[in-house]
């Protein structure tokens, strides 16, 4: 399990256009990972407009704000125009980085071989050092955004 002072594992995913993205290409400013179960639910909704909402504090404090699921690029897409996000999601459609991160959920809502990210917050620094953790179990649980506000503005 990753935890603060870890070096962040680098990836490439792809975002609504297809187009890759690398953690390590984002480097010079902090970034905020985002993981969410599924596009188009509720409480994902709640929690990603609230970092819409956060977002000039954010970027502000120097940091980007990348949304990640096992949704396709598509769902994604469509999820972020609905809501005027104005940061990427990526697609982690192989599962592999929601793993390597904060976990999945398997067989989520009893469906067998279904498998979604767990809601968890990493805040990592210009440096590639991952400066904040949080994990939930709970897929209803929103993340503490003043936490996440707070791990910031000390980098």
């Amino acid at each position: 399990m990753l935890t603060a002072g870890s070096q962040a594992p680098d990836f490439t995913l792809v975002d609504p256009q297809r187009k890759p993205v690398q953690l390590s290409g984002l480097q010079g400013r902090s970034v905020v990972l985002a993981f969410f179960p599924g596009a188009f639910t509720n409480v994902c909704k709640k929690e990603l407009c609230a970092f819409r909402d956060m977002l000039a504090n954010l970027e502000g404090l120097n940091a980007h704000v990348i949304g990640i699921s096992v949704d396709s690029p598509f769902a994604n897409g469509a999820f972020a125009a609905a809501n005027n996000l104005g940061f990427p999601l990526l697609s982690d459609y192989t599962r592999e980085v929601s793993r390597a991160y904060g976990g999945v959920h398997e067989d989520f809502l009893g469906l067998k071989g279904y498998s979604v990210s767990k809601r968890a917050v990493f805040v990592v620094d210009p440096e590639g050092v991952i400066r904040y953790v949080w994990i939930s179990d709970d897929p209803g649980l929103e993340p503490p955004y003043r936490e996440v506000e707070s791990a910031l503005a000390e980098i």
